[in-house]
């Protein structure tokens, strides 16, 4: 008789966006005849920049002869892809990083959920709340979790984000060995300045701590004070691990490109207390379960350091940004107190209600899909995210209908 892991019981019974796709679906089915708004998961809509296009044609063309064919590329991805990532990604704001600490993968959430796999089963994990599941409950499988409890796991480190604090966590009162960070936020939508991240890696210095820094969404920050990298903030190279996508910045969600930097200078311990080298045990972990991003997949991302697909890039981001601007105009203008859209594609809205109820109030009524907050944590509850990800029509379209459904 084979045995399960018993950890992936502790789940619980749905993945948020699959809870999400199942409401959905369901109402679609009621409801044929409803056209339906999509601001809820975080998937942009827009197409590739040309560049990118360009870049991928001539590498599968590459592909279409034997003279230029390319078979197995190295697990860590291509030096031409993370040569144009150190220089123009770190270097040039500061933040020393080397291309052979860079670590192409095919996404931002394979990388922030498989990256625990190198610490022990007795880690303690802190990890914000509301949060991106994907950091909790890979934790959950790992086995590092108790059982489920009044909305939260038993042995883990809860950091709260609320109104009260800005949704800026405070440092744990005891002793955490890792701590997941995100900022620019999922879902809140918010930005830690230098001095908080300082106050972050001071914490992690002293504790012998790891942090795993999640910058999926650093394209969308438009105050050059506000840190684009957690290398920018002295000391933070022995304390750090960052993840970065393609697929937000420059719509790479269904290419699949992204990258995790593990500087040399990052170590944890035995329990001897002996050192090991992060990047040297992430290597070898990423070299024996992955086999690399496809050639024409890395000559597409590459084509976004080139001046045409940096223009093309930032175009992307600048019209989700401008639909995030109205978003949070017109929740403003109703008068819900909310977060993000400034330095987000993400809008983080007190709905004064359940938010699986406000979820279901906007499918029903307005025909909007957003997502509940409380999907996202306990500190979530009575919260919604809606998402910039769409065209400019329907999201005016879409604030129209919430707009009467709300004012009823």
């Amino acid at each position: 008789m084979i045995k399960i892991n018993g950890n992936y019981l502790k789940l619980q019974a749905s993945y948020l966006f699959s809870e999400i796709a199942g409401r959905v679906a369901a109402f679609q089915k009621a409801n044929p005849e409803k056209e339906m708004i999509k601001l809820g998961i975080g998937d942009v809509t827009r197409s590739l920049p040309g560049a990118c296009i360009s870049a991928f044609h001539s590498a599968v063309d590459e592909m279409a002869t034997d003279e230029a064919f390319r078979g197995y590329g190295p697990e860590q991805g291509y030096p031409f892809l993370r040569d144009k990532i150190a220089e123009i990604d770190f270097k040039s704001r500061g933040a020393e990083v080397s291309s052979d600490e860079i670590f192409i993968s095919d996404g931002a959430k394979c990388d922030t959920g498989n990256f625990q796999e190198i610490f022990s089963t007795d880690t303690k994990i802190a990890i914000p709340d509301p949060v991106y599941p994907v950091y909790l409950d890979t934790n959950v499988m790992a086995g590092r979790t108790g059982i489920f409890n009044n909305g939260r796991y038993e042995n883990i480190i809860y950091l709260d984000s609320t109104m009260e604090n800005g949704f800026l966590p405070d440092l744990p009162e005891q002793p955490a060995d890792l701590i997941y960070l995100c900022f620019p936020n999922n879902p809140t939508g918010v930005v830690a300045n230098k001095a908080v991240l300082k106050s972050w890696v001071d914490y992690a210095r002293e504790n012998r701590s790891i942090i795993l820094f999640d910058a999926a969404y650093e394209a969308f920050i438009t105050d050059d004070n506000i840190p684009h990298s957690i290398y920018e903030i002295e000391g933070a190279r022995e304390v750090a691990v960052e993840f970065r996508s393609f697929s937000k910045s420059a719509g790479f969600t269904g290419t699949r490109c992204a990258f995790t930097v593990v500087p040399k200078d990052c170590m944890a311990y035995d329990t001897g207390g002996n050192s090991h080298s992060l990047h040297a045990l992430w290597n070898r972990r990423h070299s024996t379960k992955f086999n690399g991003v496809s050639y024409p997949v890395q000559r597409a991302a590459e084509a976004v350091y080139s001046e045409e697909g940096s223009r093309q890039a930032k175009d992307l981001v600048d019209f989700y940004m401008k639909n995030a601007a109205i978003i949070k105009e017109e929740i403003s203008n109703l008068g819900y107190k909310c977060a993000g859209g400034d330095h987000s594609p993400y809008i983080w809205i007190w709905g004064e209600m359940d938010s699986w109820d406000f979820f279901d109030l906007l499918l029903n009524r307005a025909g909007v899909v957003c997502t509940p907050g409380a999907g996202f944590g306990a500190c979530g509850k009575g919260f919604i995210r809606i998402s910039a990800f769409n065209s400019l029509e329907n999201v005016k379209n879409a604030m129209s209908r919430i707009k009467t459904t709300l004012m009823k």
